[in-house]
């Protein structure tokens, strides 16, 4: 039932555990390794040495933490997805007598995506420790230490996520299943789009814009985490030169950039096709693309204003904790102080790049045929 296809499009499971293992694999292990010389820090390097784990913690914590839930809300998003693609072929195996516990079974190769994601991230993180140590006492404060491998974190990073996400896509799958027989054979539903009162139609896209965003609730958090990621790390990469190495800023927003273009595309091109009965429809009754494009796409606008609202606050905030807080005790730490050319720079960056894929969805839109949708419908 479930085949490669439908495993390659766990892309973003993949990127995302990939970018939450690699972040938490370079501080937890660069802290494993930094208390393995605490006997050799004077009273001096005390401070900063306390500093440097305290950092690892935090770091570790917020983003595994926050990719950690996003990756748990993206695979139930693709299980029910699939079950709903595959209602039919579901009902039909569910008609021959096999039970729900043994149908759900199969759901485990999801956990596969986070395997391939955590190994990629620790791979990735392991070849850049070298650099990462070298680049965190540059200045010659600690004594110098090389990455040395620990299974155990290896197996707290890769395989206990792997068979948690297996176990957890059986279990959420087994919930799914749990509807009638009758109903899974039944297929998918056209949704209702409202409807067309008399006058310029303007009522009919109004209610299908609404409907969008009410019938994908799931989505309207993907666009707003994407948004948030952007916002966050590409003014926190800016705003922590004086407070950061070059890799660390490097590092932070190459993962929001990945994040949030993983995360907005595979939700806006959801949205696409899990409307295009919807669009069909409105193209038979004479809708324009452009029309379309609106009542399918404009009603997620305000889900991107309160993700990049929301990540620029959170970032102040993290960086003002880290420096008054964590850094409060270490010398020569600069003044933190709102970046307002970072915010201008995210701004602008963001406008151009979610414009570019609200362009590129409505060019998708219109690419929609009616008669293979109404075909694939009978």
């Amino acid at each position: 039932m479930i085949t490669i296809k439908d495993l390659f499009k766990l892309v973003g499971i993949i990127i995302i555990s990939a970018c939450a293992v690699f972040v938490c694999a370079l501080f937890l292990n660069y802290n494993i390794d930094l208390r393995g010389i605490e006997p050799q820090i004077t009273e001096q390097t005390q401070t900063l040495y306390g500093a440097l784990v305290t950092t690892g913690k935090v770091v570790s914590a917020v983003s595994g933490g926050c990719l950690l839930i996003t990756s748990i809300i993206m695979l139930a998003f693709y299980i029910k997805h699939y079950i709903d693609s595959h209602r039919r072929q579901l009902g039909i195996l569910k008609a021959l007598g096999y039970s729900n516990m043994r149908i759900s079974r199969g759901f485990w190769v999801f956990g596969l995506s986070v395997f391939v994601g955590t190994g990629i991230g620790f791979a990735g993180a392991f070849c850049l420790m070298p650099t990462f140590y070298s680049a965190r006492n540059d200045e010659g404060y600690l004594p110098m230490f090389t990455p040395e491998f620990h299974l155990e974190l290896f197996a707290a990073l890769v395989i206990i996520p792997t068979v948690f996400f297996a176990l957890l896509s059986i279990f959420y799958a087994h919930i799914k299943m749990k509807m009638p027989v009758l109903e899974l054979l039944k297929g998918n539903t056209v949704p209702k789009i409202g409807h067309v009162k008399s006058g310029d139609g303007l009522p009919c896209l109004k209610d299908m814009k609404r409907a969008t965003v009410r019938g994908r609730k799931s989505l309207v958090f993907f666009i707003g985490f994407a948004v948030f990621c952007y916002s966050a790390m590409v003014q926190m990469s800016l705003g922590m030169n004086k407070l950061a190495d070059e890799i660390i800023s490097l590092m932070t927003i190459m993962i929001g950039v990945v994040l949030a273009f993983t995360t907005l595309f595979i939700a806006v091109t959801t949205i696409v096709s899990s409307n295009a009965v919807s669009v069909s429809v409105m193209r038979v009754f004479g809708y324009s693309t452009r029309e379309c494009s609106s009542a399918v796409l404009n009603g997620y606008r305000p889900a991107a204003l309160v993700g990049f609202v929301l990540g620029t606050v959170y970032q102040y905030f993290l960086l003002r904790i880290a420096v008054n807080v964590l850094f409060k005790d270490v010398e020569n730490v600069p003044e933190f102080d709102f970046n307002v050319s970072a915010l201008v720079i995210a701004a602008v960056s963001f406008v151009i790049i979610y414009e570019a894929v609200m362009y590129f969805c409505s060019w998708k839109i219109s690419k929609i045929s009616v008669k293979e949708i109404m075909m694939d419908r009978e």
